[in-house]
């Protein structure tokens, strides 16, 4: 009779041990899933500042150019809009630049010319050219011209001159910055913004171009963007 209750005990003790041993694995797991989840984030994380700080670096490059242009060309040196197309265009390419404060004060999504079928462009590869009808972006210097009614997004657009060979049509090719109500406030990355909302103006969101707007009422001097692709 001890005998049966003894091994009863060793059983029962044998069943508990067994239950704390499985329930400590689990537990041991769970708190391992945990960590490999916020060890990923915390290198999802790690990975989009060092982006954004290439980002940055290559951006206060162009400013510091852009300075120098603005100050040879009689354009305002307060601020200036820098479109970096060589950036993924789900991700912020359109840059406010403070020359006072030498950073980015402000940035938005900005979609490229979809071209024509001759130079036709894809969600990932712009192509640029500076020819009426080609529906497609131009690089170079611009300096915004005036105020005008517009169609789309917030109806109202700012005129443009471009200041370079690359660009010089574009007052006559009536490419300007104006906003479209499709086209995010945010990031989307990693998918690209969809093509057919520019025929080669500088298209932003419609959050964006009131902030810009605000920038480019009454001021003497007329502001540069600066779009580039290297």
């Amino acid at each position: 009779m001890k005998m049966r209750i003894i091994v009863g005990i060793i059983i029962v003790f044998g069943l508990i041990s067994n239950y704390f041993c499985i329930s400590c694995t689990n537990e041991m797991k769970k708190h391992g899933t945990v960590d490999a989840v916020l060890l990923e984030e915390q290198e999802r994380l790690e990975k989009q500042r060092e982006e954004w700080n290439q980002t940055f670096m290559r951006t206060k490059l162009k400013a510091d150019s852009a300075k120098k242009y603005c100050e040879s060309n009689g354009l305002r040196t307060d601020y200036c809009y820098l479109v970096d197309f060589k950036i993924h265009s789900g991700k912020n390419r359109f840059f406010v630049w403070d020359f006072q404060k030498d950073t980015i004060v402000d940035a938005g999504l900005c979609c490229h010319g979809y071209g024509n079928s001759q130079n036709r462009s894809t969600t990932s590869r712009p192509i640029f050219s500076n020819v009426t009808g080609s529906l497609c972006s131009s690089l170079g210097h611009y300096k915004i011209a005036y105020r005008d009614v517009c169609s789309y997004g917030l109806l109202f657009q700012y005129r443009i001159h471009g200041l370079d060979k690359t660009n010089n049509n574009a007052l006559s090719r009536a490419v300007t910055l104006h906003s479209y109500k499709l086209v995010p406030n945010e990031e989307i990355y990693p998918e690209h913004i969809p093509l057919g909302y520019s025929q080669g103006c500088l298209v932003v969101s419609d959050s964006v171009l009131y902030r810009l707007d605000t920038m480019l009422k009454n001021k003497a001097k007329p502001l540069m963007i600066w779009a580039y692709y290297n």
